[in-house]
């Protein structure tokens, strides 16, 4: 079973919806299944705070402060006053919006997992097989619950309705279902969570899924970014249009750019290629007619050539002429696959190593050091050994800075410190004595 949260998990804080993500796919990807689509209403408004304290288990100084936190009134910032809400929420709930507040809600539905875990080792059959069979994934206060068997995913919202029950929760209607991955059930087929569509198709042969052991599945897993959050993502950019129609154009793009970047990194690591186009024609047709608010009494086609450049073979280039600035497509952003967090691994483990070929960057190591790490996918470029926690580890220059080696990242290297010692040997061995005998000659002062 995996959770996920705001930065949460059974055994870790490092999970991610992407974590999440991949654990649905990896729990679907050899048998489709039914789902238990779930989510929790008002979850942060109701939560009971004496369940909460009592799952804290932890010193009385703390548990005092974080009673003092959850009691805390409700402060509404508007736009000409400030003024406190005065309800009666105080006793249930936690403040939103702050750090604290996922981490808080996580710790109240502790214990979902192991509720789900005596239904598997209920269940006739074998004990070991059961236990792997159920799935709980779970993000925060969204969760599903997956099984091959419509009649024990039914009895897991009943359990889990009872459930929440005792800590004053209780599970949302109108975003509570019961769905199959493959085949149409209650008039849909497959499920939205956390943003992705998750949805398996019959195919052929030729595009069929394999079995471990190489056996056609006749079918095909995809996950994509939901047809909701694009609707949602080329408004919030129409919007943004919209509102600066009489800027520059570098200025537009420099609002655009990081709403881009951001939305579609987000859904890198699924099958978005066909969304990304999608998203890039909306884009367009949205840029056009503000190019065209701009200058009412000019041709489309005027317009278009005085917006849109041309750049390498891309005729489409939004930009403006002698400027290096341009607008990101959102096709541009690489589809890499997300590689899921290892069972109990956590930033807070001391293992830098690990994270910092994971993510490009750790606390504890430099900018420089983290990003090589990821490049060479924590293997020392000269033995060819993965760098282990605790070795000393060496940044070197390729080209040496005293032959006018660049100090940029296509010349730098992260060695052990043993390898690096070896290969500053064989850098000056290189240098011959006849060319030392005649650097030295020709700067010799005393030479006739």
């Amino acid at each position: 079973m995996e959770s996920s949260g705001s930065r949460e998990g059974i055994t870790d804080f490092t999970r991610n919806a992407h974590d999440a993500i991949k654990a649905i796919f990896n729990t679907i990807k050899f048998k489709p299944k039914y789902v238990l689509d779930a989510d929790i209403a008002k979850c942060f408004d109701k939560i009971n705070h004496n369940v909460l304290l009592s799952k804290l288990n932890t010193f009385p100084t703390i548990c005092r402060q974080i009673r003092a936190w959850l009691k805390a009134g409700v402060i509404d910032f508007s736009e000409y006053n400030l003024k406190e809400k005065s309800d009666n929420t105080t006793l249930m709930g936690v403040p939103q919006g702050g750090t604290i507040s996922p981490l808080l809600a996580n710790i109240a539905l502790h214990g979902m997992e192991n509720r789900i875990k005596q239904v598997a080792l209920s269940l006739p059959g074998s004990l070991a097989a059961n236990y792997t069979a159920i799935s709980l994934i779970r993000f925060a206060d969204d969760f599903v619950i997956l099984h091959k068997d419509l009649s024990v995913i039914q009895r897991c919202q009943q359990i889990i309705t009872e459930w929440l029950s005792e800590l004053g929760l209780e599970l949302k209607p109108s975003k509570t279902r019961i769905s199959h991955t493959l085949n149409m059930y209650e008039g849909q087929v497959g499920f939205d969570f956390l943003g992705f569509t998750v949805r398996q198709f019959p195919v052929g042969k030729y595009h069929s899924g394999k079995s471990s052991n190489g056996k056609l599945l006749g079918y095909k897993t995809l996950i994509t970014p939901s047809k909701t959050k694009l609707k949602t993502h080329t408004q919030k950019i129409g919007k943004l249009i919209d509102g600066h129609k009489s800027v520059p154009q570098s200025d537009l793009i420099a609002h655009l750019n990081p709403v881009i970047r951001g939305w579609t990194n987000y859904y890198s690591g699924v099958v978005s290629k066909r969304i990304f186009n999608q998203a890039d024609t909306t884009l367009f047709s949205q840029l056009k007619a503000w190019a065209e608010h701009r200058h009412p009494n000019k041709s489309s086609r005027w317009s278009c050539q005085k917006y849109w450049q041309t750049v390498g073979s891309d005729n489409w280039v939004f930009k403006p002429h002698n400027q290096k600035i341009r607008l990101l497509k959102h096709r541009e952003t690489r589809i890499v696959k997300h590689i899921q967090v290892q069972g109990s691994r956590s930033p807070f483990d001391g293992d830098w190593v690990y994270w910092s070929s994971r993510m490009g960057k750790h606390p504890e190591a430099s900018k420089r050091m983290a990003t090589l790490l990821k490049m060479q996918k924590g293997k020392c470029t000269h033995c060819g050994l993965f760098f282990n926690h605790g070795d000393l580890m060496e940044i070197d220059h390729k080209i040496p800075r005293s032959s006018c080696g660049k100090d940029s990242y296509d010349n730098l290297q992260l060695l052990h410190g043993h390898c690096h010692d070896a290969k500053t040997a064989a850098d000056k061995v290189a240098v011959t004595i006849p060319e030392i005998d005649e650097d030295y000659l020709n700067c010799n002062p005393f030479q006739l």
